[in-house]
């Protein structure tokens, strides 16, 4: 199964200057939870701003550079390439970015949506979602607390058969 995970604000805003917007540690507890013990896929800028390889999974990287190298990871050139090297996984995350994304949702299986309750001012954007193709299979609300300052909604999507 090949899945993507993403935090999306109400105008499809995913980042900003290569980095994430918001602050949302319950979100990201999620994310960790979920991908834990599996592959990882994204883009150079991801792995980037992520400043390391993230611990307990195999990250997966995508460039066009082909003398790109990063310690601790897979370094591919197409997310075809990406996909052969999770291919043992029972169930592989894509991570982003924007570009990695488009590229990546005509093909997934399942989408894990944080949908935050807020717009933002950014400059990558996740893909509009036509929800014909999708079933909601869980739906998980949080209030904004003393941790998480936004109102938010965890989805998981499946794609209709």
């Amino acid at each position: 199964m090949l899945s993507i995970i993403v935090a999306v604000a109400e105008n499809n805003v995913i980042g900003k200057d290569n980095s994430l917007i918001w602050k949302l540690p319950r979100d990201m507890r999620h994310f960790k939870e979920t991908t834990t013990g599996h592959y990882i896929i994204m883009g150079r800028k991801t792995f980037e701003s992520n400043g390391r390889p993230l611990p307990n999974r195999t990250n997966v990287i995508i460039t066009r550079d082909q003398d790109y190298k990063a310690d601790g990871c897979v370094v591919v050139h197409s997310l075809e390439d990406a996909i052969k090297e999770a291919k043992d996984d029972l169930e592989a995350f894509i991570i982003g970015g924007g570009v990695i994304y488009d590229l990546a949702m005509p093909i997934v299986d399942r989408i894990y949506l944080t949908k935050i309750h807020n717009s933002f001012e950014g400059d990558t954007f996740f893909p509009e979602i036509n929800m014909e193709e999708w079933n909601v299979v869980e739906e998980r609300k949080f209030e904004p607390d003393e941790k998480n300052k936004y109102p938010f909604t965890i989805l998981t999507l499946d794609r209709k058969k």
